[in-house]
């Protein structure tokens, strides 16, 4: 009886320095990782608004409306250019992919044109949907009007069409699916 103790003990004293490392470790760096995290998104966000060399978040009682509408708006940027001038918006949403949600951040001029778009996270199957993330695929959204919707075909694409992945549809219409709510919130609540 006095072993089972004895290892009982050993055992708590283990895993109690072993929390007390991983919880001083994650203070440690939780900083530095938010910070890492800040100027990729920083990154991904001038990438799909190219022309913008700032960017401001949205006034947080105007985003709470926003996100009280639709909870798939993770977030919304302003973008200025040098002169402090509204250039457009980046708009990050979280769309239900083939293998869980997708985040995407789309970028919107202010005269109602996709500047581009970039899909930042998502658990899709490698060679199929992960194929989302390439250029040939993202760069289709480029210069597409916010006056429509974007559709998903398997054909030749229109001017408010975007061509599917071959054998991933389901993440083709989710990334779409993404964009099309940030057009929505730029019609319905940006667009001046």
């Amino acid at each position: 009886m006095r072993e089972i103790v004895k290892l009982g003990l050993i055992l708590f004293l283990i895993t109690a320095i072993a929390a007390a490392l991983l919880a001083f470790a994650n203070d440690a760096t939780s900083e530095l990782i938010a910070q890492v995290q800040e100027q990729e998104s920083n990154k991904a966000r001038q990438e799909v608004l190219p022309s913008a060399e700032n960017f401001v978040p949205l006034d947080e009682n105007e985003f709470n409306k926003i996100i009280a509408e639709n909870n798939r708006i993770k977030e919304i940027y302003i973008g200025k250019n040098s002169a402090d001038e509204l250039v457009g918006y980046t708009v990050k949403t979280t769309a239900s992919g083939y293998g869980g949600n997708i985040e995407i951040i789309t970028g919107i001029s202010e005269d109602g044109k996709v500047t581009g778009m970039k899909v930042v996270s998502h658990s899709e199957t490698p060679g199929l949907g992960a194929n989302s993330t390439k250029p040939e695929f993202q760069d289709q959204f480029v210069g597409k009007s916010v006056s429509s919707n974007i559709s998903v075909v398997k054909s030749a694409p229109n001017d408010s069409d975007i061509q599917a992945i071959s054998g991933a549809t389901i993440t083709s219409k989710a990334v779409s699916s993404g964009v099309n709510m940030a057009i929505d919130v730029f019609n319905g609540k940006l667009a001046k």
